[in-house]
């Protein structure tokens, strides 16, 4: 079977919605562009705008689960966010200058007890990822099967919040990939690590409640990990459709 992209996604705002693609450019040493490019910071956290700050300083899926349901549009030029769920009505506005509507809109969607989301924060040039360096997170879904016939249910692949998702593989292979460079479409990537899994992935994409054991699941492996996360070497487009090539 062929190794080949069949998926694309981007979520310009870490945790509050995914957004599909069908082709992006990449750049050398950044992250798919406009992927996290803001983040929501809670009333506990000091997060600001001059440096990359850890998860821990934002609202996330992992305690607020119903922030999984939500879609994301992202209209590049006006910088502007369409954000939908199911239990809220559709918000169009700017992440850069109209934080409070937003603020607003997501507050019924946090559960008691929780810190609650504060202000929006975006360091230029670089997207607030999981790992401390621009990254690209590489999934498989051959695992992700494997994920899906051990749980004994369906699942979403939005669970995993991947960046770009890749078919053809044998289970786990990607794994494999630590230290090694890929291409894939015109670009080329480097794997850092893997990504070790959170409560985020035990969320329902569609109704934003907790619904499957993936991390007991991922623990029947001997780990929690799920994916790769990879830099960009040498800038391109990549589309759906597009070969993978271990170098």
């Amino acid at each position: 079977m062929t190794v080949q992209v069949t998926g694309l996604w981007r979520f310009p705002i870490k945790s509050h919605g995914r957004e599909a693609l069908e082709q992006v450019t990449f750049r050398s040493g950044e992250c798919l562009p406009w992927d996290r490019a803001w983040a929501v910071a809670h009333e506990q956290s000091r997060a600001g705008i001059e440096e990359w700050s850890p998860c821990a300083a934002f609202t996330r899926v992992a305690g607020a689960p119903k922030l999984a349901a939500i879609t994301a549009d992202l209209d590049e030029t006006r910088g502007a966010v369409t954000l939908r769920h199911p239990d809220r009505p559709d918000l169009t506005f700017q992440p850069d200058s109209e934080a409070q509507a937003f603020l607003d809109w997501v507050t019924p969607l946090m559960p008691d007890g929780r810190a609650m989301p504060a202000r929006i924060v975006r360091v230029p040039g670089r997207g607030m990822t999981d790992a401390s360096f621009p990254s690209v997170t590489l999934c498989s879904m051959a695992s992700h099967r494997q994920v899906e016939a051990r749980i004994g249910q369906k699942l979403s692949i939005h669970r995993w919040r991947g960046n770009v998702w890749i078919d053809g593989l044998e289970p786990w292979a990607e794994f494999d990939w630590i230290g090694k460079d890929l291409r894939i479409g015109e670009a080329t990537f480097r794997v850092v690590e893997r990504t070790e899994r959170c409560l985020a992935t035990t969320a329902n994409p569609e109704t934003g409640e907790r619904d499957a054991d993936t991390l007991g699941t991922l623990d029947s492996w001997g780990h929690r990990d799920f994916s790769v996360q990879a830099e960009v070497t040498h800038g391109g487009a990549v589309a759906t459709g597009d070969a993978v090539e271990v170098l």
